[in-house]
């Protein structure tokens, strides 16, 4: 029956496709409108047959019945439903009593077709029962005036149409049964629908209940981390503090060596722990959008400089060479320098952590748009490198790309996705590349003016109209 379905969809608009419901209801309309004339054919063989005088009258019910094999074509050019069920409902209740006036009068075999109009119309025009009212009540009035003025005219006579009324109430039966059939089908996707629909709200239901204890979680997660890193960076500083007086104050002729370089392992742990614990604090506050961005004018050239004089020594614990590409006069940026030096520093200390023996290129270039220029900090090592499956882990708390990275290397996760949320406070983002064994590129591109660029921003959403500005913010 694949055919069948084919030549039915042919006739259907491509935006009825979209919902289930109207294609449901298009294609009935199509089917009943190419099979209803089909049943009607033998009603219109008996009175070529039974009418003497044929003529106008005869002919009339002719087009008008085989006018329904055209609606299904103004379904599918003038793509409404309701215009094409309007002129349905209008033809079938003007042929049931032309026909019934020419033919039998009160005990036509046509008159079964005007409760089918009725039926029909309801059933279409649903929504606009009005319409269907005054298509009917119109041509009532118009049949009981012709009865009226001229009377029923006799052209078969009643004991002929016997027959022909039989026929016409089969067809009629049959059509409605299966309009029936149809809304019954209808009645139970609806059903359907309905089950759907409220799972649906239930599930919904349960996600937004999930996520707010998810959200919930989340602050207090924050909050707890926020507190316990504030508390332990007090008596870290005293460990860090004392330390270092006790280191000064060894006397050089001191007869355990071993004494200084156990200072030197708590100062240099507690140092470490303390970077842990400041990363930490500032992911919470991050998170909680609790950061401030200080903006203010520095120049790139020095920025490098400063960035390659506190990395160096870092650079070269590993054997590696440190090479710095920076063009002369770059120019000016207006950004937290804080937060930029902060996410380099982060990049180039992972750069020497996982290269050995290798070299380690810092560059920095600007370019220069219509809206506003870009800054690009670029740090490429010749290390180990990441496999395209690890690279996704990245950029996620407490993750490094693998298990075997973090037993060999140490490290907690915190660095990349702390650099990161960084970047993103200052209008952009770091990207990575990497090939396993050759090395990886990870990318700083921020605008060099935060200002301008937010004010950019704010420009177009000003510029839109209020509703779709307000779905941008």
């Amino acid at each position: 029956m694949n055919w069948a379905m084919n030549i039915i969809d042919w006739f259907i608009p491509a935006e009825f496709r979209y919902e289930r419901s109207e294609l449901s209801l298009a294609r009935n309309f199509v089917f009943t409108h190419l099979f209803g004339p089909l049943i009607s054919q033998s009603i219109l063989l008996f009175l070529y047959w039974s009418d003497p005088q044929g003529g106008w009258p005869m002919w009339t019910i002719f087009v008008c019945v085989w006018a329904f094999w055209l609606l299904p074509l103004l379904l599918k050019y003038s793509r409404d439903l309701y215009i094409s069920a309007t002129f349905s409902v209008q033809l079938l209740a003007f042929v049931s009593l032309f026909g019934a006036f020419f033919y039998g009068g009160a005990s036509s075999p046509f008159l079964p077709w005007l409760i089918v109009s009725l039926l029909l119309g309801f059933f279409y025009l649903s929504k606009r029962p009005i319409v269907v009212i005054f298509i009917f009540s119109m041509n009532l009035a118009a049949f009981f005036s012709a009865y009226l003025i001229f009377g029923f005219a006799e052209r078969v006579a009643r004991e002929n149409l016997v027959t022909v009324g039989w026929i016409s109430i089969f067809s009629a039966t049959v059509y409605m049964a299966w309009m029936a059939v149809y809304y019954a089908s209808m009645l139970s996707m609806r059903g359907e629908l309905v089950r759907e629909t409220e799972q649906h709200r239930a599930t919904m239901t349960r996600l937004r209940e999930a996520k707010e204890l998810a959200d919930e979680a989340n602050r207090s997660r924050s909050i707890f981390l926020a507190k316990m890193s504030h508390e332990f960076r007090t008596p870290l500083n005293a460990v860090i503090g004392y330390s270092e007086i006790v280191i000064e104050n060894l006397e050089v002729g001191d007869k355990n060596p071993q004494k200084k370089v156990d200072l030197l392992r708590i100062n240099a742990a507690g140092k470490h722990l303390l970077s842990l614990l400041t990363d930490v604090l500032d992911l919470s506050r991050i998170e909680n959008d609790e950061v401030d961005v200080q903006v203010k004018s520095f120049d790139l050239n020095d920025f490098i400089s400063d960035v390659v004089s506190n990395t160096s020594s870092l650079v070269s614990q590993n054997n590696n060479r440190f090479v710095v590409n920076c063009p002369p006069k770059v120019g000016m940026i207006s950004t937290d320098a804080t937060k930029l030096r902060q996410a380099a520093l982060n990049l180039i200390s992972n750069a020497s952590k996982f290269t050995k023996d290798g070299v380690i290129t810092l560059s920095l270039r600007r370019e220069r748009s219509s809206v506003g220029d870009w800054i690009e900090l670029q740090v490429v090592d010749s290390g180990i490198g990441i496999s395209q499956e690890e690279i996704g882990k990245l950029f996620t708390n407490f993750r490094q790309a693998s298990l075997s990275t973090s037993s060999r290397y140490g490290g907690t996760g915190l660095g990349l996705a702390h650099s990161q949320k960084l970047c993103g406070l200052l209008g952009g983002r770091i990207s990575v590349t990497s090939d396993v064994g050759k090395g990886s590129t990870f990318t700083i591109r921020i605008p060099a003016s935060l200002d301008v660029i937010k004010r950019h921003t704010a420009d177009r959403v000003d510029a839109l109209p209020a509703t779709l500005a307000t779905q941008s913010i």
